[in-house]
């Protein structure tokens, strides 16, 4: 199988988007925000966004589940209380679900939370429960900087995060560390404040003994991790200036990081520096970058023909596309056994 582990819900129907300026534009006002039961998003039109997108490129290029959140620039933590994301996130999560229902055979739920600047993170548990003991969700997406682009939040090891962790092992389930839209003007939203981001959760891990706490804790680092495997020397270095241990026991048991690189050479460069066990197929297609490279014809996200083309085994490339996501979200390997795949 090929499975995709990092796809959003991009092409949702505009009602939704409709309905969020609406919520957005009653904050700070004596107008009242809508009601979630004021969105009324039919499956009819849930299929034709999914069976004329995600579902037509997918069956184009050969994957055959993906792990589906909602739209990540979409949550935009910063805006308004947590009453504001709670509302929000239900919403949002309740769409993926319902796009999960109707392709069962293809996609598969992941959550987003209901963070909010300043707020206890215990307070995103309820949505977590709701999401994997009711719509089945395999993961759930962190965002280690809620205040979108400010970095107001303590780092990913502090014991602020514990009541998240604490929830993802009991239910085994892994985080994407993904940030949300960026409010930063320095910080361009999908070309600096996600891949800073995905350093930044990196760094954070290498500096901390949070795996000592939770041994079994699994975080999923997008976009191929920033620049993590560029930098692999500065990241072995830095540890051992540090004390730390070799960083293949000190954060590769517990972090991987996904495929949602657009180009040749940096797959090549992936896949040669990260272990082959810690890497997961991904490409977050209808995403961050949509159009064709002229130098190759393809489409950038078209993900899969990089992984064809690097220089890994065949044990390799399996590990890449459907073992390691099996092993890193066991509740999805359930999910496909169930359906005797």
């Amino acid at each position: 199988m090929i499975i995709d582990v990092h796809g959003h819900y991009t092409t949702a129907p505009k009602a939704l988007e409709q309905w969020r300026k609406r919520q957005v534009d009653a904050i700070g006002t004596r107008a009242p925000p809508p009601r979630a039961s004021e969105l009324r998003i039919g499956d009819d039109e849930i299929r034709a966004s999914i069976e004329a997108n995600q579902l037509r490129l997918m069956r184009e290029r050969g994957i055959d589940v993906t792990i589906f959140s909602p739209r990540a620039s979409f949550m935009a933590h910063h805006i308004g209380d947590f009453q504001v994301s709670s509302t929000w996130a239900a919403i949002c999560n309740e769409l993926c679900f319902r796009v999960s229902r109707l392709f069962a055979d293809h996609f598969v739920p992941a959550a987003m939370l209901p963070q909010s600047p300043g707020v206890d993170p215990a307070t995103c548990i309820p949505e977590i429960v709701k999401c994997v003991e009711e719509y089945g969700n395999v993961a759930i997406n962190l965002n280690p900087d809620p205040s979108g682009g400010h970095w107001t939040s303590p780092p990913l090891w502090d014991r602020h995060w514990y009541p998240i962790y604490e929830k993802m092992v009991e239910y085994d389930i892994p985080a994407m560390i993904h940030v949300s839209t960026s409010c930063n003007a320095c910080f361009h939203t999908t070309g600096a404040h996600y891949l800073n981001a995905d350093t930044t959760a990196f760094m954070q891990c290498v500096t901390s003994g949070l795996f000592k706490d939770f041994p079994t804790l699994r975080m999923v680092i997008p976009h191929g991790g920033g620049a993590v495997p560029y930098h692999w020397g500065r990241f072995r270095g830095l540890a051992q200036e540090l004390g730390k241990p070799l960083l293949t026991e000190h954060v590769l048991r517990n972090v991987f990081f996904d495929t949602c690189v657009y180009h040749q050479p940096g797959i090549d460069l992936l896949t040669h520096v990260i272990p082959v066990d810690n890497v997961l197929f991904a490409s977050e297609m209808i995403g961050a970058v949509r159009g064709i490279d002229p130098e190759t014809g393809h489409h950038y996200d078209d993900t899969k023909r990089y992984v064809d083309a690097a220089r890994v085994d065949a044990a390799g490339r399996t590990k890449i596309y459907e073992g390691n996501a099996r092993r890193v979200y066991p509740r999805l390997d359930a999910r496909l056994k169930a359906q005797g795949r």
